[in-house]
């Protein structure tokens, strides 16, 4: 097992222009989101030892009441079936509930022997063969932006190696959420206004025409738009990683875009996806 890099070394929209109109900073922020929570995903695996990473989301949940907390399993990696896939977790409930409802990293070696939480979850955990499990939520302050979960499919306690390297990504992640959410409050900056309206403003831009892309190009597009690995896409589309990456870097050129973040903010903004 390596140690933990950080995972977001400069924010990927730290360095950019800031877009004027707000709704389009408040989608970058949210591209953004969604490409460090899946990259924390893939890295707790990768580099944590993990057999399975887990990010839930929060989010309000159908059929709760206003202002209770909860979340969405919306990022995984390593995974064998679905049954983890886009499962609302209400704040308390599980081992990652517990995580969100108390504000602290919460582990156990055995997830379907332990005593410590609920169990409305044990189907699913089981289908997935897992039993070792730690949870630590990514908290800015008094906000919480997630939970990411490390699970093993052997029974065994988590040491202070393994917690210290998924606590580290999990710190990287926060920092990088923190200032995608900052970045898109900020006011748009502009020219004063001539009329003392007071208020500032900037003549709207027309974007730049963008060259068609070929069929297989705008599929592929479409999918690394919703935060699909390479290999991801190329087992659902029957194409080698090879083809997929090329695919990739054809649309980047003609978009003028250098990393996949940029790339599923330019389709966005040119209508390529929704």
């Amino acid at each position: 097992m390596t140690r933990a890099a950080d995972p977001h070394p400069a924010h990927p929209v730290a360095d950019a222009a800031r877009p004027e109109d707000p709704e389009l900073a408040a989608r970058a922020a949210e591209l953004v989101r969604d490409a460090v929570l899946g990259d924390l995903a893939r890295r707790v695996v990768a580099e944590c030892g993990a057999d399975v990473g887990l990010v839930g989301v929060p989010e309000p949940l159908p059929g709760s009441r206003p202002g209770s907390e909860g979340m969405v399993l919306r990022h995984w990696a390593g995974t064998r079936a679905d049954l983890l896939h886009d499962v609302p977790v209400p704040a308390g409930l599980g081992l990652g509930g517990r995580a969100l409802a108390e504000r602290a990293p919460t582990w156990v070696p055995d997830y379907r022997a332990a005593t410590t939480i609920s169990h409305h979850y044990d189907a699913a955990v089981a289908a997935e063969d897992l039993y070792a499990m730690l949870t630590v939520p990514l908290i800015d302050g008094d906000t919480v932006h997630g939970v990411v979960y490390a699970s093993l499919r052997a029974v065994v306690p988590f040491g202070d190696v393994r917690i210290s390297a998924v606590g580290t990504l999990a710190k990287a992640a926060t920092r990088a959420l923190a200032g995608a959410a900052a970045w898109s409050r900020e006011r748009p900056r502009g020219k004063p206004c001539e009329k003392s309206c007071g208020e500032p403003f900037e003549k709207p831009r027309t974007a730049a025409p963008v060259p068609p892309l070929t069929p297989r190009e705008h599929e592929v597009l479409r999918w690394a738009a919703t935060g699909r690995t390479n290999p991801e896409i190329a087992a659902r589309l029957g194409l080698t990683c090879n083809t997929v990456t090329g695919y990739l870097k054809s649309a980047m050129h003609k978009l003028g875009v250098r990393n996949r973040t940029e790339l599923a903010l330019a389709a966005r903004e040119s209508g390529l996806v929704g």
